[in-house]
């Protein structure tokens, strides 16, 4: 069901000095700060040769990055984004499977514009999982 690694989410307590670190540091093309309103947060994305890194902040006090960060002052990894094809069939999939589909359950628009899922880390041994649809 799922298809390639999309990206590897950071929270971060300092976007624009974590971009500059991987865009300084370690020479990494580094995209322009994204807001995402419906998702509270704002993203960076990292591209590299074989998927992305994506940068993730705070966008408003209710943002579940807020939380993160609280728990995690330093911040660190906060979810891995796998490909599917269809995301309807893999919510259907995981769901018979006892998955746990988190939020609505309904798919959103993600950063890039495609259909989003988040799973729940308990789940996947102790790993958030989102599901982009490409």
């Amino acid at each position: 069901m799922i298809g390639r690694l999309n990206h590897v989410a950071i929270a971060v307590p300092d976007l624009d000095a974590a971009a500059a670190q991987y865009r300084d540091t370690l020479g990494a093309k580094v995209g322009a700060p994204q807001d995402e309103p419906d998702h509270g947060v704002t993203v960076v994305f990292i591209e590299l040769p074989n998927t992305k890194i994506e940068l993730l902040y705070p966008l408003g006090e209710a943002s579940p990055i807020e939380r993160f960060l609280e728990k995690n002052p330093a911040g660190g990894i906060h979810h891995i984004c796998y490909e599917v094809k269809d995301i309807q069939a893999a919510k259907k999939q995981l769901e018979t499977q006892g998955a746990r589909v988190l939020g609505s359950g309904e798919p959103k628009i993600g950063a890039h514009g495609k259909p989003v899922l988040f799973l729940h880390p308990k789940d996947f041994n102790g790993t958030l999982v989102e599901l982009e649809q490409v």
